[in-house]
């Protein structure tokens, strides 16, 4: 059962070529605990080939790794130290990978200098849960008359002027 129960996980990690499925490992392993095993293969994907551009292309090769559930939406956030590394050239093709397979993403910048580069994807809550039905419970309640029976032809009378209206009405 998808839970929605807020879930949060932090990892920090120096990136190199041997972290990169280790750090996918340790995220799925995370969804695979928050029962979010539909999420796996685009979540951990998006950060292996994130996870790969910033190993590539940044000096600074510290990383951090976010992810919050909330019930209806998984948000992974992968921030960089490096202030040198330009989303919209070194990254842009994962950008653009990201964007076709998320339902949601964004790139921001720290106070620091560095960036924060996220995802989100969508999953329903509580997809694998059994239906079960519950018993009706007991209620009280006042019956309604059923309304007497008028003709038509009664209801239909001679049309009357605005001004006899406001006079009925009063």
């Amino acid at each position: 059962m998808k839970t929605a129960v807020p879930c949060y996980y932090h990892l920090d990690v120096e990136v190199s070529p041997e972290r990169v499925g280790q750090v996918s490992r340790i995220l799925a392993a995370h969804l695979r605990f928050w029962d979010l095993d539909n999420l796996i293969q685009p979540v951990c994907g998006g950060a292996e080939m994130l996870l790969k551009a910033i190993d590539e292309h940044a000096t600074d090769k510290n990383t951090s790794i976010e992810m919050w559930w909330n019930g209806q939406h998984l948000i992974t956030a992968i921030g960089d130290n490096d202030r040198a590394l330009r989303p919209d050239q070194e990254l842009r093709g994962c950008l653009e990978h990201l964007a076709a397979m998320s339902d949601g993403w964004g790139c921001c910048a720290t106070e620091t200098g560095s960036k924060v580069i996220w995802f989100s994807q969508r999953a329903r809550a509580g997809e694998r849960v059994p239906l079960v039905p519950t018993a009706p419970a007991p209620q009280l309640s006042e019956g309604l008359d059923v309304p007497r029976e008028v003709r038509v032809a009664q209801l239909a009378g001679p049309a009357s002027t605005p001004e006899e209206v406001l006079e009925d009405a009063r």
